[in-house]
């Protein structure tokens, strides 16, 4: 379960960097740079909610194991 998690926040970060790097980039052209700038404050909020959403997915699964098979002893 580790290893699916720490996939889900490195694509998070990733992902985040990317979309800095955009807003970077159009820093200069001001519409477009709005644009960005709102867009990455949106998508940003959205992959957390889903990131954290697949956390607790996790989670949650990791715990119904650990009593399924400390349950059986």
């Amino acid at each position: 379960m580790r290893v699916e998690k720490f996939k889900i926040w490195l694509a998070w970060l990733c992902g985040g960097i990317i979309w800095l790097m955009i807003t970077n980039a159009t820093k200069h052209l001001h519409i477009v740079s709005v644009i960005t700038q709102v867009l990455l404050v949106v998508f940003g909020v959205l992959f957390t909610i889903a990131a954290v959403s697949m956390t607790r997915r996790l989670n949650r699964k990791d715990d119904e194991a650990r009593k399924e098979i400390l349950g059986g002893l």
